[in-house]
């Protein structure tokens, strides 16, 4: 029984077809060296490639840096700052605690826009949790552990407003963010062709 082909060749040159004759090997010259035989006027080297720098940044955009968080990389940035800025706040300005809220903002902010696109959604719940880290140095507290945690119990309490409006930002940063990243995918798989 005779199987009959069904596509044609993909790969390969097809034999009904004539080669090119090949090109001629390197002659040796005379003293022994090898040399190249002239090429035909047909048959002249591609130029190659120009290849062109890629664009510098924006002097803005080299100057601030653009790190990549993981959503437990965010979680320890913000913990860290807001313990540092809590910190800062009791020895500087007393226990602000609007000072404190106020710093806590900007931190928010570089937390939702640093953290990597595939932990978007762990900025708004990091925020929260760091901003009661931060104020462990600024509440009040009246000696020994019950104290400190009525403290910080009434610093979270009486700065729920700054607490709800850093993690409002956040989370609407995030939002934002996730909406350009699924159309900037949408538009790149429109693009590519079928």
């Amino acid at each position: 029984m005779e199987r009959y082909r069904t596509r044609p060749a993909q790969y390969g040159t097809r034999r009904d077809r004539p080669r090119p004759p090949l090109p001629p090997q390197v002659k040796r010259g005379a003293d022994g060296r090898a040399t190249r035989p002239a090429r035909p006027p047909g048959q002249q080297r591609r130029p190659a490639p120009v290849r062109r720098p890629a664009p510098a940044p924006a002097p803005a955009a080299r100057r601030l840096p653009n790190p990549r968080l993981t959503g437990l990389g965010s979680g320890l940035f913000c913990a860290a700052v807001m313990f540092l800025l809590g910190a800062l706040c009791s020895a500087l300005f007393g226990a602000s605690l609007t000072v404190y809220g106020v710093l806590f903002l900007p931190v928010c902010v570089l937390t939702a826009l640093w953290v990597r696109p595939g932990d978007l959604m762990t900025a708004p719940i990091v925020v929260p949790i760091a901003f009661a880290v931060g104020l462990l140095p600024v509440a009040d507290g009246d000696g020994g552990v019950g104290g400190r945690l009525m403290g910080l119990v009434t610093a979270l309490a009486t700065q729920a407003g700054w607490l709800y409006g850093g993690t409002l930002v956040a989370g609407v940063m995030v939002i934002v963010r996730r909406i350009r990243l699924v159309h900037r995918r949408r538009t790149a798989g429109a693009r590519q062709p079928a």
